[in-house]
């Protein structure tokens, strides 16, 4: 797709392996075949990698004990994410790292199949394959944490809101009930869309039943909440975008200053003057941030009633918030925000291509962080202080970009018209961004592909982070 809104011409070969099914499933089994010989060695062995051995634990200790973390004691996860780990450890101990690839494989695929509409629609494939790519990239986190399984549900929610928004909404409640983070999502249905008390009566659904279950096994609700405060007295960990300034003090030698290993919570930490001044004020100025992004999605609706643009960017601010002022800031939270854009992508590819080079250069970077320079970082090596630099200013940059966005959209109809017209290609241009909710989408699918899979060498840096 051109600026001007005409359809790009591409060659017969161009148009074949972006858009044939038969080249993504290939491209699909490709990657996860690498990943599967990467990974034999640790099945054979039962060995399960990062927080794998946690979650394991989790599990067995429970089923040892008769009492279950998020239900009779407190958990820093909500009560759902049983479900994956015992799932996992379905058939023993010994099968839980295999077990729980498998159902990463299944959701993988459910996910690259929705977006495609089982290779129906030509549209979906610019954004299964960049999917795929984000997958490679970020799998050291992906394959091992939770975000892993939460990440393609939410994608899946997503595409189907328009169809099936009760379903929609069931889906993201699960994947709220696993880990915390799509709530997110919700709050941007909720502000931008038509479809918002279909999708509250199926998160409802589904957050009643989990709490019943909770409460008739014996849990109680101190302690089937306990994952909103469980880990509030945590300081600044190595990685979040506000740790960025003390990590600098601590490897320029500043006294005071130091990047140590917080036992209790086995996951490194920064401290200095005002750390633990800065590590309180985050979680309030998260709030601050999500309350006015929400206010401003509900001004644009004023305007942009029913836009899958309004939504999109909406749901990419909000999620983004969530990690710009997080005090924790671990690598798996870049899979919070992959999926938020991979929809986007979906209904408008013309229009997402600047957040999506953004998130696969901090997807790099943040690979990069964590396993590779990891110690190095730790140890306050320049260089590695240097790379997490550059990727907390460019996920400050995502974050503002986002409310960009919507702030155009909010703007008065003149601005936003304009607007509409030099990204979309004109009133009549396929990256307009009043496509109503309950409509296809209908997307530019470039010759956007990925072709040459390259092994990656899955690191375990022996760190027994705790998984956040």
């Amino acid at each position: 797709m051109t600026d001007d809104g005409v359809e790009s011409v591409r060659t017969p070969l161009e148009r074949d392996f972006s858009q044939r099914p038969l080249t993504l499933v290939i491209g699909f089994l490709v990657l996860h075949g690498v990943f599967l010989l990467a990974l034999i060695p640790s099945f054979l062995g039962g060995a399960a990698i990062g927080d794998l051995s946690l979650y394991r634990a989790w599990v067995e200790s429970s089923m040892d004990t008769g009492i279950w973390r998020g239900i009779q004691a407190p958990w820093v996860y909500p009560l759902g994410a049983i479900a994956p780990m015992g799932l996992a450890d379905s058939l023993g101990p010994l099968l839980f790292p295999l077990l729980w690839f498998l159902l990463t494989v299944v959701l993988n695929a459910l996910s690259i199949a929705v977006l495609t509409d089982f290779g129906r629609k030509a549209s979906g494939f610019t954004a299964a394959w960049w999917w795929l790519l984000v997958i490679f990239i970020l799998s050291p986190v992906g394959l091992f944490r939770l975000e892993g399984i939460v990440a393609p549900l939410v994608i899946i929610a997503l595409v189907l809101l328009a169809r099936r928004p009760i379903l929609a909404g069931v889906l993201l409640a699960v994947a709220t009930w696993i880990k915390v983070w799509p709530v997110a999502v919700i709050l941007a249905v909720i502000a931008a869309g038509r479809h918002w008390l279909a999708v509250t009566v199926g998160a409802a659904i589904v957050s009643l039943g989990i709490v019943g279950l909770g409460l008739g096994l014996g849990g109680s609700l101190m302690t089937l909440t306990s994952f909103v405060s469980d880990q509030s007295d945590r300081g600044l960990q190595l990685e979040a975008p506000i740790s960025t300034p003390w990590v600098w003090m601590a490897a320029l030698g500043r006294p005071g200053s130091i990047i140590f290993q917080n036992t209790s919570l086995a996951t490194r930490e920064v401290d200095g003057q005002g750390a633990a001044a800065a590590a309180a004020l985050m979680t309030p100025l998260m709030l601050i941030a999500v309350t006015l992004i929400f206010a401003l999605i509900v001004s644009a609706r004023r305007r942009e009633p029913d836009s899958a643009d309004l939504l999109m960017h909406g749901a990419l601010a909000l999620t983004c918030a969530l990690v710009v002022f997080n005090k924790v800031g671990s690598p798996q939270y870049m899979l919070w925000i992959a999926p938020v854009v991979v929809v986007g992508l979906f209904h408008d590819a013309q229009r997402w291509r600047t957040p999506s080079y953004l998130v696969l250069a901090i997807a790099v970077m943040t690979t990069l962080i964590f396993p590779v320079f990891y110690m190095p970082l730790a140890a306050g090596n320049i260089g590695a202080v240097l790379l997490l630099t550059v990727r907390n200013a460019l996920l400050v940059v995502l974050f503002g970009w986002a409310v960009w966005r919507l702030w155009r959209l909010a703007a008065p109809a003149v601005t936003a018209a304009s607007d509409l017209d030099t990204a979309g290609g004109g009133r009549g241009g396929q990256g307009s961004a009043r496509r109503l909710l309950g409509y296809p989408a209908l997307v530019s699918a470039g010759p956007s592909s990925i072709a040459g899979w390259s092994p990656l060498s899955i690191a375990d840096t022996g760190q027994k982070t705790l998984p956040r």
